[in-house]
């Protein structure tokens, strides 16, 4: 008589707060044979890096993927990463994108003080004609800029006249309140910092 494995629960690797006791349990179960393993992700390169991506796929289809592997192997599944590139190719890719990351966040900061301060916005900052809102939450979460030659600046006084620059900062408040609306039971997002981080790769990305 064949026995099926009940597989192994993956709530440990999603840890929730203790006071949240109705939190449903994870109906994904890790299967031994069907939910794609560390070694058989790492079995599916070879010595150089290439990836064979129809072995790997077979066994996300039958029971998905084990909880410490799921970033790196959704890079290849968003094509982040071409599966027939080397380690050395991605690794160099990587490099690249930080670099071009790192510009996107000092483009933000300097459209918007509150982007990278830590500041979850959740009101409108800007109207769609380019106008600042002088919202007293607004005003509460405002962040002062500093000038060139050390003195505070207010970027919020300002009228935008770019339509992208426009629609970007009228995203900002949609992106806190987003964020805010996160699975609060996790512990990862009982942090506040945690919360800014989200936040901060979320308003990068939109203005992109």
């Amino acid at each position: 008589m064949m026995w099926r494995d009940p597989g192994k629960p993956a709530d440990s690797y999603y840890e929730v707060r203790p006071e949240y006791t109705d939190v449903p349990k994870s109906r994904f179960k890790i299967k031994a044979g069907k939910t794609l393993s560390v070694r058989r992700w790492q079995a599916a390169f070879s010595p150089e890096g290439h990836l064979d991506i129809g072995q790997s796929l077979g066994r996300i289809q039958r029971g998905g993927i084990h909880p410490s592997i799921r970033g790196e192997v959704w890079e290849f599944l968003l094509g982040c990463f071409d599966p027939n590139s080397t380690f050395e190719e991605r690794e160099q890719l990587r490099q690249r994108r930080r670099v071009q990351y790192a510009q996107w966040k000092e483009e933000c900061k300097k459209l918007d003080s509150h982007v990278g301060s830590g500041t979850i916005i959740t009101a409108p900052i800007i109207t769609e004609d380019g106008e600042s809102i002088k919202d007293p939450l607004v005003l509460m979460q405002a962040v002062p800029s500093a000038s060139p030659d050390g003195k505070k600046i207010d970027d919020s006084k300002e009228r935008i006249i770019d339509k992208k620059v426009i629609q970007w900062k009228l995203t900002l408040h949609q992106i806190g309140l987003d964020v805010l609306r996160t699975d609060r039971s996790l512990v990862f997002y009982e942090q506040q910092n945690n919360l800014a981080k989200v936040v901060g790769y979320s308003s990068n990305l939109c203005l992109d």
